[in-house]
């Protein structure tokens, strides 16, 4: 199922999600101008590699500096292929804006990076022995929705599920979306896990990581009031809105 839009207008523009995509596409754009072996070496250097960190005689060899743990940051800023940027930038435009209304520009940052990292010390300890770089800004935005699971379980998300090359647009409540997707992520870590291998190539568990540490962190990023109940929008209540005005959601 791929999301299209969910129905919750911001009601302040976001800022801060507009300058995360404009940064991610900006440094994208510079590594389409570096030749192959350039770009490896960048990933090596920038992306997430957890050999480097549990085999540092193996990264000294392989002409990697020692340290590095800034990697766990910059990892999330790089993208392997235009498929990879537009999928997370798509993701984060849709479900960014109204956690950042609820947070604030600047705790939103702090909220997206402190996740993105946590997210990758997941993916370090679940792939200790990896020599593979690990790019994308999944893991963070993995962590944006583990906070929109939890604030905007009501909203409704129009997906695309194309069955035979023709598209079907149907509304599902953002509960239950999201609640597929990550069982899929924890599914999929888990089958890598008993497979020994990184399957298709994706950091499952760093989603997984990102996504639990947003629903757990996101309370510490409130701004104050913003955070309470709030009236259903009637699109939320789905067939039963109806008949009642008294259903509230977090």
């Amino acid at each position: 199922m791929i999301p299209i839009r969910d129905t919750i207008p911001s009601r302040t523009a976001p800022v801060m999600t507009w300058m995360l995509i404009a940064v991610n596409s900006a440094v994208f754009l510079y590594e389409t101008s570096l030749d192959p072996a350039t770009q490896e070496r960048l990933f090596y250097l920038f992306g997430l590699v957890p050999a480097r960190y549990s085999h540092p005689d193996w990264a000294l060899r392989l002409g990697l500096p020692p340290g590095g743990y800034s990697s766990f940051l910059t990892c999330m800023f790089l993208h392997g292929g235009w498929i990879h940027l537009i999928g997370n930038m798509w993701t984060l435009w849709i479900f960014g804006d109204n956690v950042e209304e609820l947070m604030g520009p600047a705790r939103f940052l702090f909220f997206y990076l402190l996740t993105g990292v946590i997210s990758g010390i997941t993916h370090f300890y679940t792939n200790i022995d990896s020599p593979v770089p690990t790019v994308g800004a999944s893991g963070a935005i993995a962590g944006v929705l583990g906070a929109y699971f939890v604030l905007f379980p009501h909203s409704r998300i129009i997906v695309l599920f194309p069955i035979f090359l023709f598209p079907f647009f149907f509304e599902v409540p953002a509960g239950v979306y999201l609640l597929f997707w990550a069982a899929t992520q924890l599914l999929s870590g888990t089958v890598a896990g008993v497979a020994g291998e990184r399957v298709a190539g994706v950091a499952w568990w760093a989603h997984v990581g990102g996504f639990a540490s947003g629903m757990v962190l996101y309370r510490f990023f409130l701004i104050r009031g913003r955070g309470r109940p709030r009236r259903l929008e009637q699109d939320e209540l789905g067939v039963e809105g109806a008949w009642t005005r008294s259903y509230q959601s977090r």
